[in-house]
């Protein structure tokens, strides 16, 4: 339970499935509100309905590309002077590819969607909190935003942004009791790999490492309204990501093994 979150509005990006959609069950499930946000309406729609039908609170919905700057905008202004008490930045994609076979077009996709669209959607949502002096954002990063591998160079790079930007964020908000905090997993069985993994067979060469969508947004859901810095996930990885901080070739030589079973 979280009773910070009672009566309180939860804006949802990506939360047409995966960890979006869970996080929007979660945040319902103790009486928040949601907004939710994707690229699939219908998707949307549903989960929308099922929200309202089993928790009895409110839950709209908005088409919104993140790589569509514009359509961000005009959804901000559809939702007007809704207030927004705890933004969840969580859509996002990734491939793994070598650096160059990667299509540049794909690498501008994922910039845009994962770095981009979170940026521009975050300014559009702060004047609000500024003004209210109260506001969470939490921002879904990955653990290989703290840690590279093979195959994952522009995944990887939208990451590191999306901490930098966090991290900044946080000190530049902090003055105006605003939260900012990233969410860091390891890899979790969504329709992620869907699009990442072309081999599917990632998941089941990582075993225990894989993360359950549930565990994932529940422990996101316990920290909203608090000052809570990072959550990293699972335990092993993000213990040889502060490992690699300090002793990098040593990760890079000893989990060798590990970085290239994509």
């Amino acid at each position: 339970m979280n009773d910070f979150l009672k009566g309180k509005t939860v804006m949802i990006t990506g939360a047409s499935n995966g960890l979006g959609a869970e996080i929007a069950r979660q945040v319902a499930a103790v009486g928040a509100h949601t907004i939710l946000t994707a690229r699939r309406t219908e998707k949307l729609a549903d989960l929308a309905t099922q929200i309202q039908s089993d928790y009895g609170v409110i839950s709209t919905y908005h088409k919104m590309d993140m790589t569509n700057f514009e359509e961000i905008a005009q959804v901000m202004q559809k939702i007007g002077d809704t207030k927004i008490d705890v933004l969840v930045n969580c859509a996002g994609f990734g491939i793994f590819e070598e650096a160059v076979k990667t299509d540049f077009d794909t690498v501008e996709q994922m910039f845009d969607t994962n770095v981009l669209g979170l940026m521009r959607l975050t300014q559009l949502a702060l004047p609000d909190m500024l003004a209210r002096k109260s506001g969470h954002i939490i921002n879904i990063a990955s653990q290989a935003g703290k840690m590279a591998t093979p195959k994952s160079s522009a995944y990887s790079a939208t990451k590191f942004a999306v901490l930098g930007y966090s991290n900044a964020l946080r000190m530049e908000t902090k003055s105006a009791g605003i939260h900012v905090t990233t969410v860091n997993p390891g890899p979790i069985a969504t329709s992620f790999f869907d699009i990442a993994d072309k081999t599917g067979d990632y998941l089941d060469s990582i075993g225990f490492l894989v993360l359950k969508p549930e565990k994932v947004a529940a422990k996101t859901v316990a920290i909203m309204g608090k000052s809570k810095r990072e959550i990293n996930l699972p335990f092993l990885m993000n213990v040889s990501s502060r490992i690699y901080q300090v002793i990098p070739r040593f990760i890079e030589f000893f989990a060798k093994g590990a970085f290239e079973k994509k």
